[in-house]
């Protein structure tokens, strides 16, 4: 398959995964340390935390009732765990606040293994982005790790993503590119690959009201659950290309049509060439990986314009468009990080430019 290198605009070549963006360099990302017999990112996941409190129900059961009930814990959802952290059951709360207590101590330690990296060692702030920051259980976590990190002596900060993960993954695409490539539009299309759902969204840019991107905002986005049907590679392309022609014409139709870019984020270490090296094995259904298959060559093939304009694919690893989005609100420091808890434990670190406020 050919390569999908971006030619050069404006003097600059723009190429999938890169290290030198307009605003940051990304100094790693996707760093897969080892423990034992799996990564050390296992112990601190969503599954991670949910075995934790799966193990605290089994043992609140052998002195009587489960104060959460009888669903299972696989089942219950990131509100009803909240609702139980937040309720007037205190038994309950208790119970929740055991396995937040146990994943912030996991949490802490991961954090502490990166930091020991050469590439993070650095780091002043850590921000935590990713399903699970989205919910108070999340939030409480993060502050208990923190405590819990200052208690071992290092000064560090850890900060939930300023936007909603869901948000922050679409919106971190814009910081991709250079700013004169978004000088006189409004918009541009992002999406956001996981391993248990895509999203697709119109980002609007809002340049007028922040040159720093500050103020972007998700207008319209569409999720879908690709875990629930697992499909195979052939029908996620081609479910996504609906999805994105789908925003598109509403973008157009409200007068918001988007610039002729697609911003992508997706798991895994990005070639220049926008192939997946590794890190693609909880992508849905077949090799992500592959060398004969390249997912903006493909998005490029099946939207080859977007309004009177050739379509420009630019992907990078989902972590770090992450956090991109959180770069304006990241002037205080120089070296800084990101953890997304979900699926996985997505990581990448950065260091700021000077006048990294503005993409241009």
């Amino acid at each position: 398959m050919g390569r999908s290198v971006n030619e050069k605009r404006n003097g600059a070549p723009l190429i999938h995964g890169a290290g030198d963006l307009p605003s940051v360099t990304v100094d790693d990302y996707n760093l897969g340390l080892r423990s034992g017999d799996g990564f050390l990112g296992d112990r601190a996941n969503k599954f991670a935390f949910q075995e934790k409190l799966d193990a605290w129900r089994k043992r609140v059961r052998k002195g009587g009732e489960d104060p959460l009930g009888n669903t299972p814990t696989d089942g219950l959802s990131k509100k009803q765990i909240d609702a139980f952290l937040l309720g007037d059951d205190k038994e309950a709360a208790a119970l929740v606040m055991g396995a937040v207590d146990e994943f912030a101590g996991e949490l802490s330690g991961v954090l502490g293994k990166f930091l020991q990296q050469k590439s993070w060692k650095n780091t002043e702030r850590v921000v935590i982005g990713g399903g699970f920051r989205g919910s108070a259980v999340g939030e409480l976590a993060i502050a208990r790790a923190m405590v819990l990190l200052k208690a071992e002596g290092l000064r560090i900060e850890l900060a939930p993503i300023v936007h909603h993960p869901d948000d922050a993954g679409l919106i971190g695409a814009a910081h991709l590119m250079p700013g004169w490539m978004l000088k006189g539009h409004r918009a541009i299309l992002a999406i956001d690959i996981g391993g248990t759902n895509v999203r697709v969204g119109i980002v609007e840019l809002r340049l007028k009201e922040g040159t720093d991107l500050s103020k972007a905002a998700v207008w319209k986005s569409d999720i879908w659950r690709h875990a629930d049907d697992k499909p195979n590679r052939s029908a996620t392309i081609e479910r996504l290309i609906a999805m994105i022609e789908k925003l598109a014409a509403k973008g157009a139709k409200a007068g918001l049509a988007p610039a002729p870019v697609i911003g992508v984020a997706c798991p895994g270490v990005i070639n220049d060439d926008g192939s997946i090296l590794r890190g693609g094995q909880n992508l849905p259904g077949g090799n992500w990986e592959s060398e004969h298959f390249n997912l903006p060559v493909a998005l490029k093939r099946a939207i080859p314009q977007i309004g009177e304009e050739e379509t420009f694919v630019i992907m990078h690893n989902d972590a770090v468009v992450q956090g991109l989005s959180q770069i304006p609100f990241m002037q205080d420091v120089s070296d800084w990080g990101i953890l997304t808890i979900g699926t996985g434990l997505g990581n990448a670190h950065f260091s700021n430019k000077a006048d990294n406020c503005d993409p241009s």
